[in-house]
């Protein structure tokens, strides 16, 4: 059995009086934690025994916190500086901004079907909660809660309920299909799979709009005032949140479009970054900043919920090497009208789907040099 966790998300209902509280809670929470950031960024010391030593009383009296509140604010500190040690390898101190509160299952809070309890600088309070499609997480033989946390986005109370279950781990020996995956910018996702079928997603609305939100972006960031540049943080947050649902959307499409135990082969577009030399200055922000990593990721946990795998192969040559005749040459392509004519046997397709055709190509070989018995898949 192999353990997926997803994050369940539930606006709380709060009435005015709730709000001034936990507005309150969380903006001490987060002092707090920019006290106990100042003293680990001195003293390097991420020993939460250690900094409860030292610490506990001046949170409960400075800060008056709840004990529970206290040692919440020590885990969510040394968190967040080894995730900064880990990515950067560096000591950089950490600012906490925006209110927001931890909570630890069972202790900072509880949920049931009808209210969700939470620890305040007042006590336990009792809030009821939108709780459309969370009555299947309240198997806790199946489901189990982590550590949440709760969030205010313009006024309105969210909860951010990490939720852990186990699926079946997926089998290589159980493998039925296999999908080749080219991601681009022309089109979203091309695919090729066993039943020798394609599929595009285009990409064409996406870059237009993108280019709207840049196009903007450069008219504010002219302006130089307060108010342009609270603005250029707005969008830049919209535009963030409608690209991460564009890429569910796809991701989804992917793993529930095709059967399970399913073998998607993507493209290592790991250090596409460095390529941006080589790419044009005016198209360099659409290159560079296209979410191919999130897609990615969102594409691995779904296939995992649909007892389906994800593997990443090199991507040398996928886009110029002819599927038919296996003839590898760069002038087998042209990019600019997409289209792949190959030199040595005339094969012609779309360029992206090439690419997908032969990453459809490797999952196979994957597969028969795993030396699966009885893998229904054909060429």
């Amino acid at each position: 059995m192999e353990q997926i966790t997803i994050t369940a998300k539930v606006q709380i209902v709060a009435t005015d009086t709730d709000k001034v509280l936990l507005n309150k809670t969380m903006s001490v929470y987060c002092d707090a934690c920019n006290y106990v950031s100042d003293y680990v960024f001195r003293t390097h010391d991420l020993k939460q025994f250690s900094l409860n030593k030292i610490l506990y009383s001046a949170l409960r009296e400075k800060f008056s916190l709840k004990s529970q509140m206290a040692q919440s604010v020590f885990k969510t500190v040394i968190a967040r500086y080894k995730s900064i040690l880990e990515n950067q390898n560096e000591w950089i101190k950490p600012s906490f901004k925006k209110p927001q509160y931890d909570l630890v299952w069972n202790r900072d809070y509880s949920l049931t079907q009808n209210c969700f309890s939470v620890n305040t600088l007042n006590g336990r309070v009792k809030l009821p909660y939108f709780a459309e499609g969370m009555s299947k997480y309240f198997n806790h033989s199946i489901y189990k809660f982590g550590t949440a946390k709760l969030v205010n986005k313009r006024g309105k109370y969210y909860l951010h309920i990490p939720v852990t279950y186990e699926v079946e781990e997926s089998n290589i020996s159980d493998i039925c299909n296999v999908v080749g995956i080219d991601r681009g910018i022309n089109f979203v996702v091309a695919t090729y799979d066993s039943k020798h079928k394609s599929g595009f997603v285009s990409g064409k609305a996406i870059k237009q709009k993108r280019a709207n939100y840049s196009r903007l972006r450069k008219e504010l960031q002219m302006r130089h005032t307060p108010s342009s540049r609270r603005r250029l943080k707005a969008i830049g947050q919209r535009e963030n949140r409608w690209m991460q649902d564009i890429n569910n959307q796809v991701s989804k499409a992917l793993a529930t479009g095709n059967p399970k135990h399913t073998l998607f082969v993507l493209e290592d577009l790991t250090g596409i970054r460095n390529v941006t030399e080589r790419v044009k200055t005016k198209n360099r922000y659409v290159s560079v900043s296209w979410s191919f990593y999130d897609l990615e990721q969102k594409l691995i946990y779904k296939a995992k919920q649909n007892q389906s795998s994800v593997i990443k192969v090199d991507p040398r040559y996928t886009s110029q090497c002819c599927p038919a005749c296996g003839h590898t040459e760069k002038s087998n392509r042209n990019k600019k009208i997409h289209l792949f004519t190959c030199k040595n046997c005339g094969y012609t397709s779309n360029d992206d789907r090439i690419g997908a055709m032969n990453l459809y190509r490797m999952g196979i070989n994957y597969l028969a040099d795993s030396q699966v018995p009885n893998t229904v898949v054909t060429e």
